[in-house]
């Protein structure tokens, strides 16, 4: 359920600039009120319905600030979750408790919610060969967690970065004169380069299908923005030559419409870029 490029390491450098960036010199309200070594407990409320994500981040982000803070995982990443669930209980210092809890909840509020979305998307579709998958709309410096809670829900991540795979959009295609002319271009940069990277290629015609299905080269086709007629032929004309992946403005209301087009994959900007977050508080017991 983890993505292969969530590393201990990436993980950990996040939770670090995080609490640089939430305690800064000092979590001074714990601190000032609380009397050094006071020990206590607190627990996880789930306040809403949906899947649960963030859990194993949660025990890293407790353990990274104070080592000796003991957390209980009752609820497994990627269960289905109920108001009034308990998600976890975390034992040990109060004013550690107290540090690590914004940070955990933040984490835990924007997974669970992606996670939700994703599962409930990726059901609407089970009867097709379609597979629902994310984008590079995410969160500055949160992408990690972004895209680990899609796959927690079920979904499909897609490249990570600019430096996982070739992705020649409109933009690219315009820019180099041609389909053909980018991906032949891209082909000798990789081989230069020695980078062996799939070429993925946004279409927004079937003259551009065409073209892009020609070239042996090209891993996956983008349908951008076509309607279902144009996407059904489209998937025609590829044969399987390459896979297929239908992008645009795909809503919920359109996704089953879609994925019955035919197509491999359908990528969603929307699981990560305006999905609303689960409800989730922690609270001394």
């Amino acid at each position: 359920m983890t993505p292969e490029y969530i590393t201990e390491q990436s993980l950990q450098e996040f939770i670090q600039a995080a609490f640089r960036e939430d305690i800064g010199p000092g979590d001074f309200s714990s601190l000032g009120s609380i009397p050094e070594g006071t020990q206590g407990k607190a627990q996880l409320l789930i306040k809403g319905d949906g899947i649960i994500a963030g859990v194993e981040m949660a025990k890293r982000i407790f353990h990274a600030f104070d080592p000796e803070l003991r957390v209980e995982i009752l609820i497994q990443d990627g269960k289905e979750v109920r108001f009034g669930d308990v998600g976890l209980k975390v034992y040990g210092k109060a004013t550690s408790i107290l540090s690590s809890e914004r940070l955990v909840l933040n984490c835990m509020q924007r997974m669970s919610g992606i996670a939700t979305i994703t599962h409930r998307l990726t059901q609407k579709i089970l009867h097709t060969k379609a597979r629902l998958m994310d984008t590079r709309k995410t969160t500055p410096n949160f992408r990690l967690m972004e895209k680990w809670a899609v796959a927690i829900g079920g979904g499909l991540n897609h490249r990570f970065a600019l430096y996982d795979m070739v992705m020649l959009k409109d933009n690219h295609v315009d820019f180099a004169g041609g389909i053909s002319k980018a991906v032949n271009s891209t082909v000798d940069f990789l081989k230069e380069k020695g980078l062996n990277l799939k070429i993925e290629v946004e279409t927004r015609t079937l003259e551009e299908v065409h073209e892009a299905a020609s070239l042996p080269q090209v891993d996956c086709i983008m349908l951008d923005n076509m309607d279902y007629a144009t996407m059904r032929e489209a998937v025609k004309i590829i044969n399987g030559r390459a896979k297929t992946e239908a992008s645009g403005g795909i809503t919920e209301e359109t996704l089953v419409d879609v994925a019955e087009c035919g197509v491999d994959y359908i990528s969603m900007g929307a699981l990560t870029h305006s999905v609303k977050s689960m409800d989730i508080s922690l609270k001394a017991f």
